[in-house]
């Protein structure tokens, strides 16, 4: 057998492709918002940030329903989320704004980008972590990136959608980033909606409120993007309540097992023969 001879590569089938190219054209869309925010065109750059949250939020479906999740895949997917969710924000906050403040603003900036790379590490190493239960997997330790860009973007989506100079400040836009960055890289449960199931009769409201968003963004894109953050917001104590509930009714159970295995070793040993 002639081992000089290489075999013929493997074509890769379509599907495992289709998710990578959506996760490339949410890259394209982080760096676009970057050169954007260089021209000052804030509108455009807010667009380019709201297109890349889109696209991340269905190449992982999409990977999912055509069975072309990978290992590569999930690490491309990363690398994404820290370009258009950790630097782009970042850098568009600086340049509208932080650049005012002297070395606090490019300070500030750096933090949001650094815990938004911390918060990215952990996810991954957390991912195959074994032994957790079932309900974990709707929640979130700390804020995800995307809604982080969101929420630290707000004060611009404000100024754009009503014209005031009140949110382009450098003492409103700093304490933003700073609070959010620390979200991100806190313990705090949010709701993680890749996996939750809508009740039956929760069906119907949920593709009306579906509808309403979309005819939002088509009629008033800023005022549906800055609801639909404020609702994010007011979610998070709700996750953190549901979250501690599920935990303790855990540990009940845990507890009632511990209880029931030490009066059945109680009950073996009061049957034992006498030596």
């Amino acid at each position: 057998m002639d081992r000089s001879r290489r075999r013929p590569l493997k074509g890769l089938p379509i599907n495992r492709m289709i998710p990578n190219i959506l996760t490339l054209l949410a890259i394209c869309a982080g760096l676009s918002a970057i050169r954007f925010a260089l021209m000052e065109r804030w509108e455009h750059a807010l667009l380019a940030i709201l297109v890349a949250a889109i696209l991340d939020g269905l190449d992982g479906r999409i990977a999912r329903i055509l069975k072309g999740a990978s290992k590569f895949g999930a690490e491309l997917d990363s690398l994404s989320d820290f370009v258009c969710f950790g630097v782009a924000p970042a850098i568009m906050l600086y340049l509208w704004t932080l650049q005012y403040a002297t070395r606090f603003g490019w300070t500030v900036a750096l933090l949001y980008s650094v815990c938004c790379a911390l918060r990215l590490a952990r996810f991954n190493t957390a991912i195959d972590q074994p032994d957790q239960p079932t309900w974990t997997r709707n929640y979130f330790t700390g804020v995800p990136s995307p809604a982080a860009a969101g929420l630290v973007l707000l004060p611009m989506i404000l100024s754009a959608q009503l014209g005031e100079d009140l949110f382009r400040q450098p003492l409103v836009v700093g304490p933003v980033l700073v609070v959010v960055a620390l979200l991100m890289v806190s313990a705090i449960p949010t709701f993680s909606f890749k996996k939750f199931k809508v009740p039956p009769q929760w069906v119907l409201p949920t593709m009306l409120f579906v509808g309403v968003v979309a005819a939002g963004m088509v009629s008033a894109p800023w005022a549906t993007v800055s609801a639909l953050l404020v609702l994010y917001v007011g979610s998070i104590p709700v996750a953190v309540r549901s979250h501690r509930r599920l935990r303790q009714r855990d540990a009940e159970a845990v507890e009632a097992r511990s209880t029931i295995a030490e009066a059945a070793t109680v009950a073996d040993d009061a049957h034992l023969p006498p030596n």
